[in-house]
């Protein structure tokens, strides 16, 4: 898989085997509660991150680079669980903890690439940002319903044909990247409004 070359500064694909064993979907997301742990801690660093990168970008209309390095490791652990947890990929994804915003590779099969803008930044849209992002997370939340049921679905046809159906796949990675960008947009990674699309 290359890396993305994706116009909004927040990108994820996902390869999904095309046949993977069918009691993946039964104990998948068993095996990934470490994870989740770790995520959980992360989540917290994350939104301690984004309240000093509010001020810190408010204030110098610059966005350190060690900041943003925090918050690319945090959406490429999320994303990687999730696909883990979703059964999505069927090898167990790194404990990894690097901060470069571009993807390291290390997780083959899923890129999550981000290319925060660092200096120059919309300090204007940074103050608004939390209300700035409300459309957003109302199609998001709509959306994460119509994923949750793609998913359930998706579990019975895994569990017995071991193919995950094309369409609900698409939908459902399309869903997660919708998501990555409103996150990234939201911890402050850019100012480019995120597309209201699932590619």
């Amino acid at each position: 898989m290359e890396a993305l070359g994706n116009a909004y500064p927040a990108a994820l694909e996902i390869e999904t085997p095309d046949r993977m064993a069918r009691w993946r979907p039964l104990v998948q997301w068993l095996l990934a509660i470490p994870h989740m742990l770790v995520l959980y801690a992360l989540g917290i660093l994350s939104q301690v991150v984004a309240i000093i990168t509010w001020f810190v970008v408010l204030f110098t209309g610059r966005l350190p680079a060690s900041l943003a390095g925090v918050q690319a490791m945090y959406l490429r652990y999320e994303n990687r669980v999730y696909a883990y947890a979703g059964f999505l990929k069927t090898a167990y994804p790194p404990f990894s903890f690097d901060t470069a915003t571009q993807d390291p590779g290390d997780y083959v099969g899923e890129i999550v690439e981000i290319e925060p803008k660092l200096e120059q930044r919309n300090r204007l849209t940074v103050f608004f940002r939390l209300i700035m992002v409300i459309p957003q997370l109302i199609v998001l939340f709509f959306l994460g319903i119509a994923a949750w049921i793609c998913h359930f679905i998706g579990f019975f046809v895994v569990l017995f044909t071991g193919h995950w159906p094309e369409g609900i796949r698409q939908f459902i990675v399309g869903v997660m990247r919708w998501a990555l960008r409103v996150n990234a947009y939201q911890l402050l990674m850019t100012d480019e409004y995120p597309p209201f699309r699932l590619q």
